[in-house]
């Protein structure tokens, strides 16, 4: 995460974006789509950017019409970050929101859907996200997980899970290259109680599934290619 590459493609954050409203969740503010009565719940755990990313919006809005209750927790509170704060670079930002709080901030969230009668949790994560996911699909927190362009995971993470895990990962992508994403291919393979789905994508970079530029047709096609491979996975596991 040192690297420019996940700070690239910066999203114009809107508050107000998607249909679905903002309440609190586990302790924790949290974007909210679907239906409030349904069994079956989705996570998304959010990059370095935060929860008010209008794709990151747009893709809970999209799983919660397949019937789904979506939960997309502020795990920054308030505070993403900021490629424009160059008083407060990446590394200093990252000190100050250590993935390891928001895995810990995670498991209230979960909690709190379970306590309002959900059955069965889903979670996404992308970039930084997806070590939040990975470390609630090691604790049996949750039903099945999937890694987008995933940061921070490592192949020790990968052997300890417990959940069906899908793997999502870019052609280009400095933080989680094909190499690495294909140990963890490996390491899954060897895990036959868990189903597990690796595929990495052709001609995109980190961040291609939440950061693509929605007049650009090739990244769009790309993108909506990883969430239907996302939502697949949840609609066959989350039930």
């Amino acid at each position: 995460m040192s690297g420019p590459q996940c700070c690239e493609n910066p999203p114009t954050l809107s508050p107000s974006g998607g249909v679905g409203s903002v309440v609190e969740v586990g302790g924790l503010k949290a974007y909210v789509s679907g239906p409030s009565d349904s069994k079956l719940a989705v996570l998304l755990a959010a990059d370095v950017f935060g929860y008010e990313a209008p794709n990151l919006r747009k893709l809970a809005d999209k799983v919660a019409a397949a019937g789904f209750y979506v939960v997309v927790p502020d795990f920054f509170c308030g505070d993403p970050y900021d490629p424009d704060n160059a008083a407060r670079p990446l590394p200093v930002w990252k000190s100050q929101h250590e993935p390891a709080k928001a895995c810990e901030d995670a498991k209230p969230v979960v909690e709190a859907l379970k306590s309002k009668g959900i059955s069965a949790i889903g979670a996404a994560g992308f970039c930084y996200g997806a070590k939040v996911v990975v470390e609630l699909a090691k604790s049996g927190l949750i039903q099945a997980g999937v890694l987008l362009h995933p940061s921070f995971v490592t192949e020790d993470d990968i052997k300890e899970v417990k959940a069906p895990l899908a793997i999502l990962g870019a052609e280009i992508d400095k933080l989680s290259p094909p190499e690495l994403v294909k140990k963890f291919e490996e390491i899954l393979s060897l895990k036959s109680e868990v189903a597990s789905f690796v595929k990495i994508f052709p001609g995109v970079a980190h961040g291609w599934t939440v950061r693509y530029k929605p007049d650009d047709e090739k990244a769009v096609k790309s993108a909506e290619e990883a969430h239907e491979d996302m939502l697949n996975w949840f609609i066959e596991h989350v039930k």
